[in-house]
């Protein structure tokens, strides 16, 4: 067994507390309290940080996600850190298909409805063999048939208001792949497929663009350390140190703020050549070897 618990795990690898000053603003005649982006996974993580650095810059955020006091308190955090934009939120399960459709509404009656970033996600560990496919059907609901269905719903009101953008959270494994998260793996490889199925037919006026990481400092990556230390028979030290940055150049994980900053620059008019393309920002891991 691993010599750490996921919450000791959590305190250790765990993201550290998003101020103002960490997060990216930059000039876009959109970004502005009259605009909304709709965030999924808002209520932690890089949901969470990203929805703080949309407020950041200005616009209307509604945050949705089943966590319902994770997001009053970025609600809060937006507030403490006088951010000139705001955090809604709109809690739904992105299983659902109704109460999704509710949150579009919701969303769309905040303002103009221009920005969609899917970033909610979970994680399951275990070889093929003994993987769980009520787990793969969940985790291919949630990072998968969910952003396809918000992409769909949101559609419309891109169109209405002159364009749009998605931006959905992939990863180093939707590019490569490591044992043991076959379902993690394949959904991440068919969001890039979705993603350029919407810039494909979004002609330029409804972007698309996907941002691959490698390990991140958030609760999902730390509490699953112990058990890929288990499945490998080492510690979690080692874990970190041998298995999440055995590969990368950069020997740290990012923070969740970093990869919102990676959507503020991709949905804003800076990257409007980024379409169906990929932000791959993960420390050289899949692109250098020794």
């Amino acid at each position: 067994m691993a010599d750490t618990t996921p919450e000791e795990a959590l305190e250790e690898y765990g993201p550290s507390e998003i101020t103002a000053d960490d997060l990216l603003t930059v000039d876009d005649p959109d970004f502005h309290d009259g605009t909304v982006a709709l965030v999924t996974g808002a209520g932690n993580g890089i949901g969470r940080a990203t929805s703080l650095a949309l407020a950041a810059n200005g616009l209307t955020v509604v945050g949705t996600d089943v966590d319902e006091e994770g997001l009053a308190e970025v609600g809060d955090r937006a507030g403490e850190l006088d951010l000139p934009g705001r955090v809604v939120a709109e809690p739904g399960d992105l299983t659902d298909d109704d109460e999704m459709r509710e949150v579009v509404e919701a969303a769309a009656d905040e303002g103009a409805l221009r920005y969609l970033c899917n970033i909610a996600g979970i994680q399951h560990i275990d070889p093929i063999g003994e993987f769980p496919m009520e787990k793969y059907d969940q985790m291919h609901a949630i990072m998968q048939r969910a952003p396809l269905l918000l992409t769909k719903l949101c559609w419309p009101h891109f169109e209405e208001h002159g364009g749009g953008a998605v931006g959905n959270m992939c990863s180093v494994h939707g590019h490569y792949v490591t044992k043991e998260k076959v379902a993690y793996n394949t959904v991440k490889f068919g969001l890039r497929g979705l993603t350029q199925s919407t810039a494909a037919e979004g002609d330029g006026d409804v972007r698309a663009f996907t941002v691959s990481t490698g390990y991140v400092k958030t609760e999902l990556v730390a509490k699953q350390l112990p058990d890929t230390a288990d499945s490998r028979g080492i510690t979690v030290e080692e874990a970190v140190e041998d298995v999440l940055l055995g590969q990368a150049r950069v020997k740290e994980m990012m923070e969740p703020y970093e990869v919102a900053n990676l959507f503020v620059m991709g949905l804003s008019e800076h990257a409007r050549f980024l379409d169906g393309g990929d932000m791959h920002h993960e420390g050289g891991m899949s692109l250098t070897y020794e």
